[in-house]
C-alpha cells in the first residue's frame, strides 16, 4: 500500500512538474503537501514569463510539462516584452489569476492518472542498509512510505523563518508551518546546506488607487501566450499601471532602516541581487531619485494588487507611510504586508545535471531548494528531475539538458558547474547561443524530446508536424519563386531576397505578388521572417554551436583521481573533484579551470585511452 516508484515531496511549481512528468511516464507517483489548498500557490508575484523566463514556461510547455497551459488557461493579460530589442530577447509575460492557477493544477493533477496526494510533512528521508540509497520517506505523523526514487521540492519551506520588522515567524510561507526536521535530515545524509533570503512586497486594495496619477499599462493587441498547439483562446482582462518611489518615499526607509529585518540584523542569508528588496535599491542605488513600481491585479475576481518592486521587510507602521508617500497611492489600503523569508537550500554542486544527489542514489532535488529563485526555474528542474528519475528506473540514458539546446540546458549546466552564491535567476546575457535559443522556437528544439518520452501527446505532435510541412513549402517558394514586376525594383528578385530587407515584413510581399495561403498562421510567418532575415547571424551560431558539441560529447570517465593529475593547476584539480564533470565541456566552464588545465586533462585522457589500447 506504501509503496511507490516515486515520491515527490512540495507541490510548487517545481513539485507539480516532477509529479506530472513521472506519473505520464508510467511511474507511481506519490505528492506529499503540507496543506492541499497550497498546490501549485503562486507565492509571490502571479505571473509567468519575462525575459528568460518565457523561454523558460515554453520550453516546458514542448517537453511535455504543464506551466504553461496553466498560464495561458489562468493568464488576465498578455504582454510580448522587448519588441523594440533583437527577436533574441523577445520574451512573452502573463499576469495570472492567482486563485485559478492554483485551481488549474490542482485539477490536473487529480486527474491524471498514476497520481496519489497525501497531505503531510516529511520530516525523514529513509535510506536502505548500506546508506548509500534512498528507501524512502517518514512522515511528521510517523508513517513511512517507499520508493527507489524520491524527489525533494520544498520551496522555502526548509527552517523556513518569515520576518517583519523585529517580528520573526517560522513559516515556510506566510500563515504555513515550516519544515525543520527534513533540513536535519538532509544535513545528517551528507547534504551541504546554507541559508538564502528572499521576500515578496505589500498587496493593496485596487480601490483606493488614485488612478488619475499612475500610467496604465495595457495587454498587447495580439496576445501571445506559452503553449504551443492548444488553441486556448486568451484573454485580456486587466491592466496593470506604472508608479515611482520618490525622494519622500526614500526619506522614510532610509530613517527607519534600522527597524527593517534585513539592516536591522535579523536577516543572515543572502538575498537576491537581481530582485533585490526596496531597501536594498534605495541604499544600493542612492544616486536615483526613483524607481519603477507596478501595480499587478492578483485576478479577475478580487480588488487585490502585487505592487511589484516594493519587496521589504520593515516594520508593517512603515510599510503604510512607504506606500503613501508613493504617487496614486496616498489613500491606498495594504490588504497584506511584505515580508522575507530565510531558508536552507542546498548548495548546488551536491547535484548531478539530472538533479540527482552525488552522495545519496536515487534522491533528486528541484526548485529553490538548489538555491534558484522563480516558477519557471523551478518548473523546469522539477520536469528535469521527474524524467530523469523515470528514466533511470527503467534502465535508460538520462536526459541532460545542454547549453546549446535550450535555456533549460544553461539553468542546469550554471547550477551544477559555477554554483551560485545567491538566489539564482535566469537571463538571456546567461545563454551563449540566445539567437538560436529564441522563444519562438522552443517546439522546434525540445519538442521531438518530449514526445519520444511520451510526454507530449499525438494531437499536438501531429499539429506540429503539419506546421513544420507548411513552413518549409513556403521557405521553398520564397527562396526559389521572383517577385512580380514593381515599380520600387530595378528587376524582380526572390520574394527571399525582399524579405530580408529590415523595412519589409512578411505580410509586405503582397505588394509584391506574393499570396499569402491561408494556413500560413501568424506564427508560421514570424518564424519564416526571422530565420531569413537573420540568416547570417544563425549560421555562425550554429558553427560555433558544432565546435560546442565537440567539447561536449568528449565524455570524462567516472571515477578519474583528478588530484593525481600534476599537470593540473592545484585549485583545478580540487574543484573538478568536487563537481566531477560529466565532459570536458562542463570542466572547461567551472570557474577556476583554465585553457591550460583542459588542455592538460585532455592529454590525460588521451594517454589513459592508448594505455587500455595496449592492454
Amino acid at each position: 500500500m506504501n509503496k511507490y516508484d516515486v515520491i515527490v515531496v512540495g507541490a510548487g511549481h517545481a513539485g507539480i512538474e516532477a509529479a506530472l512528468a513521472a506519473a505520464r511516464m508510467g511511474a507511481r507517483t506519490l505528492m506529499f503537501v503540507i496543506k492541499i489548498e497550497t498546490i501549485g500557490r503562486m507565492s509571490c508575484n502571479p505571473s509567468i514569463g519575462g525575459p528568460a523566463k518565457g523561454h523558460l514556461a515554453r520550453e516546458i510547455d514542448a517537453l511535455g510539462g504543464e506551466l504553461a497551459r496553466a498560464a495561458d488557461l489562468t493568464g488576465i493579460q498578455f504582454r510580448m516584452l522587448n519588441r523594440k530589442k533583437g527577436p533574441a530577447v523577445w520574451a512573452p509575460r502573463s499576469q495570472n489569476d492567482r486563485v485559478q492557477y492554483s485551481l488549474v493544477m490542482h485539477q490536473t493533477l487529480e486527474e491524471q492518472n498514476n497520481i496519489d496526494i497525501i497531505e503531510s510533512m516529511i520530516d525523514e528521508i529513509i535510506l536502505d542498509s548500506k546508506g548509500k540509497t534512498v528507501k524512502g520517506v517518514r512522515t511528521n505523523l510517523e508513517e513511512e512510505y517507499h520508493a527507489p526514487k524520491v524527489i525533494l521540492a520544498n520551496g522555502t519551506f526548509l527552517k523556513g523563518i518569515v520576518h517583519i520588522g523585529g517580528v520573526s515567524i517560522p513559516a515556510g510561507r506566510a500563515g504555513e508551518p515550516a519544515s525543520d526536521k527534513l533540513s536535519d535530515s538532509m544535513q545528517k545524509l551528507g547534504l551541504k546546506l546554507a541559508r538564502f533570503k528572499t521576500g515578496t512586497p505589500p498587496r493593496i486594495d485596487l480601490r483606493t488607487i488614485n488612478y488619475n496619477l499612475v500610467e496604465e499599462q495595457p495587454g498587447d493587441n495580439d496576445p501571445q501566450g506559452f503553449s504551443y498547439y492548444r488553441d486556448i483562446k486568451l484573454r485580456n482582462d486587466v491592466s496593470c499601471y506604472l508608479t515611482f518611489t520618490n525622494s519622500q518615499t526614500h526619506k522614510i526607509i532610509n530613517s527607519n532602516l534600522d527597524r527593517s529585518s534585513l539592516y536591522g540584523g535579523f536577516i543572515k542569508g543572502i538575498g537576491p541581487r537581481y530582485c533585490p528588496s526596496i531597501e536594498d535599491k534605495v541604499v544600493k542605488f542612492s544616486d536615483k531619485d526613483r524607481h519603477h513600481i507596478f501595480i499587478e491585479p492578483e485576478g479577475v475576481n478580487t480588488h487585490e494588487a502585487y505592487l511589484n518592486g516594493t519587496s521589504n521587510s520593515l516594520p508593517p507602521e512603515v510599510q503604510r507611510q512607504m506606500v503613501h508617500s508613493i504617487t496614486g497611492l496616498e489613500k491606498a489600503a495594504i490588504i497584506r504586508f511584505g515580508y522575507a523569508i530565510e531558508y536552507d537550500y542546498v548548495i548546488p554542486d551536491e547535484i548531478k545535471a539530472t538533479m540527482e544527489t552525488k552522495v545519496v542514489r536515487g534522491l533528486y532535488l528541484a526548485g529553490q531548494i538548489n538555491g534558484t529563485s522563480g516558477y519557471e526555474e523551478a518548473g523546469a528542474q522539477g520536469l528535469t528531475a521527474g524524467i530523469n528519475a523515470v528514466l533511470a528506473l527503467d534502465r535508460k540514458d538520462p536526459l541532460i539538458f545542454d547549453r546549446s539546446q535550450s535555456y533549460m540546458g544553461v539553468l542546469m549546466d550554471d547550477l551544477v558547474t559555477k554554483g551560485t552564491n545567491e538566489p539564482y535567476r535566469l537571463f538571456t546575457s546567461r545563454a551563449e547561443y540566445r539567437l538560436y535559443l529564441r522563444q519562438d522556437n522552443a517546439d522546434e528544439r525540445l519538442m521531438p524530446i518530449g514526445y519520444k518520452l511520451g510526454l507530449v501527446s499525438d494531437i499536438r505532435w501531429q499539429k506540429f508536424q503539419a506546421m513544420k510541412k507548411i513552413y518549409r513549402r513556403e521557405m521553398k517558394y520564397l527562396t526559389t519563386k521572383a517577385s512580380d514586376k514593381h515599380p520600387k525594383l530595378k528587376e524582380p528578385l526572390k520574394f527571399a531576397k525582399l524579405l530580408k530587407r529590415p523595412e519589409i515584413s512578411f505580410p509586405e510581399l503582397k505588394k509584391f505578388g506574393y499570396r499569402i495561403p491561408s494556413d500560413v498562421t501568424a506564427d508560421i510567418q514570424n518564424r519564416i521572417s526571422l530565420n531569413i532575415k537573420y540568416e547570417g547571424y544563425i549560421r555562425r551560431q550554429m558553427e560555433e554551436i558544432e565546435k560546442f558539441e565537440k567539447m561536449e560529447h568528449t565524455l570524462l570517465p567516472d571515477g578519474i583521481d583528478y588530484m593525481n593529475i600534476e599537470s593540473i593547476a592545484y585549485e583545478a584539480r580540487e574543484k573538478l573533484k568536487i563537481i566531477k564533470p560529466t565532459s570536458l565541456g562542463q570542466a572547461s566552464r567551472i570557474p577556476g579551470v583554465n585553457h591550460v588545465d583542459v588542455t592538460s586533462l585532455l592529454v590525460h585522457l588521451k594517454k589513459n585511452k592508448k594505455k587500455k589500447g595496449k592492454k
